[in-house]
């Protein structure tokens, strides 16, 4: 969703600026960047060719950047105008569509494709049907994979009592089992480890903000999400860890 602009103590101000500072600060806490892009690494070498690489919402490109030197052409579909101008920059020579993807055409069958992170932001009845599109647009042999967090790990835990939401792929998983054959040839379900640390409050609770801050779900009070980061999160060194190990959906498209 693009974000909305306000105006705020004379200055011009975006909810892009808000999510991109938050984002920094949970990125600058966590190994997640560089536990996924191993995990990805491993999976592009198994592919039986490199030709093209899709990615579905790259944001703002860190992702796609690590990846699309592996392949000879990338292709993206974001929505977000915001996010489209950071990706520009990003990964100039990725080719961009700006439709959402039950709108998008893509004219290339992609070796492999992603979709990190996405699907928080899709209804859950539109899960199985936004995956299936994805799939038509991979080549024989292709591979999706979809990202979320783990929903037993810390991080997905505290989301769930704030909020009551839960995302979990292996429901997903088990929907894909009902396409068609020829679009869906089998799905495996990994686990890739990652853990977020801070030593100050106030980056914790930022992250927790941030992390809160899903589609549909409620603002809880800053009390009480101190108060629950105090008693689940603390490290016993005067410091702050959440766990929040992602599931990796690998989905592959059968060969002839």
């Amino acid at each position: 969703m693009e974000p909305q602009r306000a105006e705020a103590a004379g200055t011009l101000r975006t909810e892009e600026d808000a999510y991109r500072q938050a984002l920094c600060r949970f990125l600058a806490g966590t190994d997640e960047k560089t536990t996924t892009h191993a995990y990805l690494e491993d999976v592009v070498q198994g592919l039986p060719a490199r030709r093209v690489f899709l990615d579905v919402g790259p944001a703002d490109g860190t992702t796609t950047r690590h990846l699309a030197p592996r392949f000879e052409r990338t292709v993206c579909i974001e929505p977000s105008e915001p996010m489209r101008r950071a990706l520009a920059r990003t990964c100039p020579d990725a080719d961009v569509v700006a439709e959402p993807v039950q709108q998008a055409r893509i004219d290339a069958q992609a070796d492999l494709a992603l979709l990190s992170h996405v699907l928080y932001y899709v209804p859950r009845a539109q899960w199985a049907a936004t995956v299936a599109r994805i799939m038509t647009w991979l080549a024989p042999g292709g591979v999706l994979v979809v990202l979320l967090q783990n929903p037993d790990e810390a991080c997905m835990r505290m989301v769930h009592h704030f909020t009551g939401l839960r995302f979990d792929l292996r429901e997903l998983a088990d929907e894909l089992a009902a396409l068609p054959p020829e679009l869906v040839g089998g799905t495996e379900l990994d686990v890739v480890p990652a853990r977020y640390r801070s030593r100050d409050l106030r980056e914790m609770l930022a992250v927790a903000d941030f992390l809160l801050s899903v589609p549909g779900g409620p603002s809880p009070a800053r009390e009480a999400v101190e108060a629950y980061v105090q008693q689940h999160l603390r490290d016993g060194d005067g410091g702050y860890v959440m766990r929040h190990d992602q599931h990796a959906l690998r989905v592959n498209r059968p060969s002839p």
